[in-house]
């Protein structure tokens, strides 16, 4: 157990040891849940507009594999017991902590298992190749920005994610359920619909430019030293 612990941390600090002035503003951005609200209301939108009141059923297993996720990772993290870098007294010294040092105890990541829920949930309803690209490095962006913030070490990811992808399966499997018993005429099933490659050029299109745009506008900010950490 302390070799496994061991390598944990060596990969933690290989990751962690990785920064810069520019990328801690950014991933001090990638790891807000505001930072990509804009990302979520156009996903809500298409959703919306291709299942119409079907929808809303879509939008509560969204809901609740996040609130499983979430609320499941605390359960654990305060049975186990895991302190995080930024509270273990033997790294303290040692870790590149960009913003607060986090709650106390680091295993599991709910980040980890929230986006990862929510990408695996969305990859099975809208069933697009390259939309399961985009939306899978979405979370792995996101989950990557614990280690970089150093809040979480590379194990709490990983068990994260695969919680994560476990959750985001089963309830897919439970709207399905619903969806077969809850049959509105006229209606696209949740089983047979998937993102039109028309659709899926706009939400390409929006999301690169919102993360171009981010990069431009924190690049020429910090240039003129107006932001920093």
């Amino acid at each position: 157990m302390q070799s496994i612990i061991d390598i944990d941390k060596s990969i933690f600090f290989f990751f962690n040891g990785m920064h810069s002035p520019f990328w801690d503003v950014i991933m001090a951005l990638f790891t807000r849940t505001e930072y990509w609200l804009i990302i979520y209301a156009v996903l809500i939108y298409y959703i919306i507009k291709r299942y119409k009141l079907k929808a809303v059923i879509i939008l509560i297993a969204v809901a609740l594999s996040i609130v499983v996720a979430d609320q499941f990772s605390g359960i654990i993290k305060d049975t186990v017991q895991r302190l995080r870098p930024t509270h273990d007294p033997t790294m303290q010294g040692l870790v590149h902590n960009v913003l607060s040092r986090g709650g106390m105890y680091s295993y599991f990541s709910a980040h980890a298992s929230n986006t990862f829920a929510v990408a695996t949930l969305l990859s099975l309803i809208l069933k697009n190749r390259n939309f399961n690209i985009l939306i899978f490095c979405w979370a792995a962006v996101v989950s990557y920005t614990r280690l970089y913030l150093g809040v979480h070490f590379p194990f709490d990811i990983l068990t994260g994610i695969l919680f994560g992808m476990l959750l985001g399966w089963g309830m897919y499997k439970v709207l399905i359920f619903f969806d077969k018993r809850l049959f509105m005429l006229g209606l696209p099933m949740v089983s047979d619909a998937k993102l039109r490659s028309k659709d899926l050029r706009y939400i390409l299109l929006f999301f690169f430019v919102f993360i171009l745009s981010t990069l431009i506008v924190v690049n020429r900010l910090q240039h003129f030293n107006w932001i920093q950490l």
